[in-house]
């Protein structure tokens, strides 16, 4: 059967949903490919159900400290069982509501694996039998665990598509890599009442974040007892007798029941013939994309993990977004000129205990990006913070800034750092002045005074901070 559309959307993630909506109501015709469920990786084996299992280790956490505030609590144990009904039904209900969004936007789904394809006949995507054309096809199809080689059995040795859906949590847990992957499910377990160490090849955890926040981290998550072996890196993993051992390549070994394989994801672009229908990739499989992400291949575009840089659900879904209004607008469908946020100013958080919220350019990279500039840096000690008393939990937000100019970038960590980031993106992509986010005012008290004061202190006149 072959049927025609304005647009194909090949993947149903984050990136390839957002794309089909925002086309159809633009008025296109359009047809969403998807072999699994709608929703991708995100909603079925990422973000939602990480962040339900990190909600599950909050709950154990507000119960094991509960006496600090005077509340009588205990923790018999952890129901594995029931922790995955939980996430599982918070996973079914968003489901079933994005299922009905596509249906009642007409959009048509195409269950099953597609195929780029692109002969005498123009640009196509094949579904078994079908053959679905289109002047314009956007390729979804994210990205998978990367496993390094390592013997994933799925039982002992495992990958975070694994670890989220566990029969039984295990009494001790090895997790290869330190960076957000690996740090929430280690800050996770560690509540749950697993004994964690991390194995990380750089020297450092979250070598993506500013140093000075893989230090606080290093530190909080030693107060919780959680291990960290930085600079070393797996020489060798086995499965005896039920038990994983560890060889690293420092010559130590090192026992437990479970691997868990978090060292980031690869771009999901083989065997959808990407390349035979023109599409450039890079020597690690990701796509090559113009600034509006149009790849190589006339009408073809690319969203998400499938192009290099952060790795994140809302990242795909702003992609999604900007193809669908570029598509319109090159069809005389719209007068929109749309903007693709450029990756610095994509907010990146950690959901571990602390929390990790950033946007924009640290120091070092604001220099890098403009050799001479002068870099203003404030960091703020949440000890000074009410809230963050009141939650007892620690860390700090840096606010960087060119000298007398605009705010380039803000660094957090500490518990409920998450709620700030969202002024932190405004701020930084704005171009606001210290000064003129410091003349607003915070509420009393809330972690976002952190922030204000941070200001304060850039534009002269801080408050309850020494400068």
């Amino acid at each position: 059967m072959t049927a025609s559309f304005d647009l194909i959307v090949l993947g149903a993630g984050s990136g390839g949903y957002a794309c089909a909506l925002r086309a159809a109501q633009l008025g296109q015709r359009v047809a969403l490919v998807e072999k699994d469920k709608v929703g991708g990786t995100c909603l079925h084996r990422g973000c939602v159900p990480a962040k339900a299992l990190l909600h599950a280790a909050e709950v154990a956490d507000a119960a094991r400290h509960a006496a600090d505030v005077g509340v009588i609590a205990s923790i018999e144990g952890v129901d594995a069982a029931r922790l995955r009904d939980y996430s599982a039904s918070v996973v079914k209900k968003l489901h079933t509501g994005l299922a009905g969004l596509v249906a009642s936007r007409g959009i048509r789904v195409v269950e099953g694996t597609g195929q780029l394809v692109r002969d005498e006949s123009g640009l196509a995507v094949v579904v078994g039998d079908n053959r679905l054309q289109a002047r314009h096809v956007v390729v979804a199809t994210g990205s998978r665990p990367r496993t390094l080689g390592l013997p994933i059995d799925h039982e002992h040795i495992v990958t975070s598509d694994d670890a989220l859906w566990l029969d039984r949590l295990p009494r001790t847990a090895i997790v290869l890599g330190g960076g957000v992957i690996g740090v929430e499910f280690a800050s996770a377990w560690t509540s749950l009442g697993v004994e964690v160490t991390i194995v990380e090849a750089l020297d450092r955890l979250m070598p993506g974040e500013i140093p000075a926040i893989s230090q606080t981290l290093t530190r909080a998550f030693r107060r919780r007892g959680i291990t960290a072996r930085t600079g070393t890196a797996i020489a060798e993993a086995r499965v005896t007798d039920g038990e994983v051992r560890v060889r690293l390549d420092s010559g130590e070994t090192l026992a437990a029941d479970l691997l868990l394989v978090a060292v980031g994801r690869e771009p999901a672009s083989e065997g959808i013939g990407l390349a035979e229908a023109g599409v450039s990739l890079d020597e690690g499989g990701w796509v090559r994309v113009d600034d509006h992400l149009a790849t190589a291949a006339p009408g073809v575009y690319a969203v998400g993990d499938l192009v290099r840089g952060p790795q994140l659900a809302h990242r795909g879904f702003g992609h999604g977004i900007h193809v669908a209004e570029r598509i319109a607008q090159l069809s005389g469908r719209s007068d929109l000129r749309p903007r693709l946020t450029p990756d610095h100013l994509v907010p990146r958080v950690t959901y571990s205990s602390p929390e990790i919220a950033s946007v924009g350019l640290s120091a070092d990279q604001a220099r890098a990006a403009e050799p001479g500039m002068q870099v203003d840096t404030v960091t703020y000690d949440l000890t000074g913070s009410a809230k963050a008393q009141i939650l007892r939990t620690q860390g700090f937000v840096q606010v960087v800034a060119e000298h007398g100019g605009p705010v380039l970038g803000i660094h957090m960590i500490g518990d409920r750092v998450s709620d700030l980031v969202g002024e932190a993106q405004l701020t930084v992509s704005w171009g606001a002045h210290a000064d003129e986010v410091a003349e607003l005012l915070h509420a009393h008290p809330t972690l976002d005074e952190a922030l204000g004061e941070a200001m304060l202190a850039l534009a002269g006149k801080p408050l309850h901070s020494h400068g």
